[in-house]
């Protein structure tokens, strides 16, 4: 909203049945359900998707080795209607990496559910644009490029809908000649899908304290880069995942990379948040994994075709809130279903809309409004997100608590176990204990870490990288990116921490820069932004606020 002091014209208002912010997988799966079910009862319901991107996918990023059981639920004849996901897994192959060597872990010693035959290699972001076509038939209404900045409120305290952005303010937050007051998107229920960390459902799960009774979240950052290979280096079908080098034993992570569609693949590296050294820089890292003598051969004479990041809920059962508040619901990775041994989430992600969906129809033909969607709730905790997610509850913590060489076997085992005894393994769920910024130690304690200058063929800079995920803003606006207490930044995140910043940022918006005198400043370069979060996340002293940024700023990405 336009910070001008002068009374601002009323906002314009639409009311529907039901207002979808997220126009992701779990969005997208809540508003087709949602048609089809009202469809076959006959009812009339009005149903808005709104989506911060330019257009549908242009924000998505994934892996992606996809799960088909929620679309199998969702649309059951998607293989013959043109999902273009047309690439089955036909080698599944997992390495310990070290420093000068790798060792293949056997495919019949890994618990049964790391099995990735019969899963599909695509990009979600294509298949979110298809689901997008597919909402868009049964009379969803999709609004691209207008990103929900404001949750709306009755006087009861219940969630009414929300507000799109004011558009066309300078970086002074005055009104420019082109300004345009948002809109407000009015609905008995307001489904949240805006993905990980997003801005309203972290100001919902505040609110509401949805979090009372639940481990901290936990996170990763997942940066992804898409080539194309020369074609005697494309398998089609092969997936291939790491652990272990160049991380140390103590920082959790790992990589994948997926041969799919015409001499694609997609190459990946994801650094769990937790990581103490402030030194670390997890884009970094990406780079130097790509110099393995397992990956570089894949991709040597090829050229990288996108580039982007994002983060990663990895807090699995023990770390989702509770799930609906008056007048709504969490679905996707804003509540986070994410399997992180497996790195899926987007099946969960279908699911949790599918839930949501049955449980809206339900509420609709009774006549309720603006209540507490409690079935929905019942379904995702009793259902297969849970069978799901309970398998592999221990993973992330032993991983965490004994580190890669101890914590990765000792998962396996709990994995195993729930093969055997299904939803119990060793008998019990281990806690995550702090969040993942508080696990930054102070810089004192470490040594600088020398990475090795990009080579512009197989290694880039960040900049160069940022240019190939088509990310823009419109410059004259004010930054999305909210620093609270200046001087606590410098004081702290500089002179504690050392400025990891401008580390764990994988877009360059974050950079220290002399303001003479010996002094330093911290500059946002807000326009480099690829919408990953990892800044409202990893900060140590919680100081740095991300919000949406006008229109359909933010990444294009192109396939990924």
């Amino acid at each position: 909203m336009a910070d001008s002091g002068e009374q601002l014209p009323a906002r314009e208002a639409m009311e529907f049945d039901v207002v979808i912010v997220g126009a992701g997988p779990a969005g997208l799966a809540t508003a087709i359900r949602l048609k089809q079910q009202a469809l076959a009862k006959g009812q009339e319901v009005s149903v808005v998707v709104l989506e911060k991107g330019s257009e549908v996918g242009a924000h998505i990023l994934s892996g992606a080795v996809i799960d088909p059981i929620g679309l199998d639920m969702l649309i059951p004849d998607w293989r013959t209607k043109g999902c273009p996901l047309d690439t089955k897994v036909t080698d599944d192959r997992f390495y310990y990496l070290g420093p000068a060597g790798k060792i293949r872990l056997p495919n019949f010693a890994l618990p049964p559910l790391m099995n990735n035959h019969g899963n599909y290699v695509g990009s979600l972001g294509a298949v979110c644009r298809w689901l997008g076509e597919q909402a868009a038939e049964l009379g969803v209404e999709i609004y691209p490029g207008f990103a929900a900045a404001e949750v709306l409120y009755d006087d009861k305290g219940a969630v009414v809908g929300v507000a799109t952005g004011d558009m066309g303010i300078g970086k002074d937050g005055k009104p420019t000649g082109n300004f345009t007051r948002g809109m407000e998107l009015r609905g008995k229920y307001t489904i949240i899908g805006e993905g990980v960390r997003g801005s309203l459902a972290k100001q919902l799960i505040k609110k509401y304290e949805l979090d009372a009774n639940c481990q901290p979240q936990k996170f990763g950052i997942g940066i992804k880069e898409l080539w194309e290979v020369k074609p005697e280096n494309h398998k089609p079908g092969l997936t291939q995942h790491t652990f272990g080098w160049p991380l140390d034993n103590k920082t959790g992570g790992g990589s994948f990379l997926y041969h799919y569609g015409t001499n694609l693949v997609s190459v990946g590296f994801v650094v769990h948040l937790n990581y103490e050294n402030p030194y670390l820089s997890p884009y970094d890292e990406f780079q130097r994994f790509k110099t393995n003598d397992l990956v570089r051969p894949t991709l040597e004479g090829g050229k990288r075709i996108a580039y982007g990041a994002r983060a990663i809920t990895e807090g699995g059962w023990q770390s989702i809130p509770k799930l609906v508040f008056p007048g709504g619901a969490l679905v996707g990775c804003s509540a986070g279903f994410v399997n992180v041994p497996r790195i899926k989430g987007s099946h969960n992600a279908i699911l949790s809309g599918i839930h949501a969906a049955d449980a809206l129809v339900d509420a609709l033909a009774a006549g309720r409004a603006y209540d507490r969607l409690e079935d929905y709730e019942t379904a995702v905790r009793s259902g297969p997100i849970a069978t799901d997610l309970k398998r592999v509850r221990n993973a992330k913590p032993f991983w965490s608590r004994f580190g890669t060489g101890l914590g990765i076997p000792l998962g396996g085992l709990d994995m195993w176990l729930n093969t055997i005894i299904p939803g119990r393994g060793l008998g019990f769920t281990l806690k995550h204990g702090k969040p993942d910024y508080a696990a930054t130690r102070p810089a004192a304690e470490f040594a600088p870490i020398a990475y090795a200058k990009p080579d512009g063929i197989l290694t880039f800079d960040k900049l160069t990288n940022v240019a190939f995920s088509a990310t823009n803003h419109e410059e004259d606006q004010p930054p999305h990116l909210k620093v609270g207490d200046m001087a606590l930044e410098v004081r702290s995140e500089l002179g504690v921490f050392a400025g990891p910043s401008n580390r764990y940022c994988p877009a360059g918006v974050y950079e220290w820069v002399d303001d003479g005198a010996n002094k330093k400043r911290l500059q946002i370069n807000a326009q480099n932004c690829v919408h990953c979060k990892t800044c409202d996340i990893k900060d140590p002293n919680q100081n740095i606020t991300w919000t949406v940024p006008e229109g359909s700023g933010g990444p294009n990405y192109p396939g990924m």
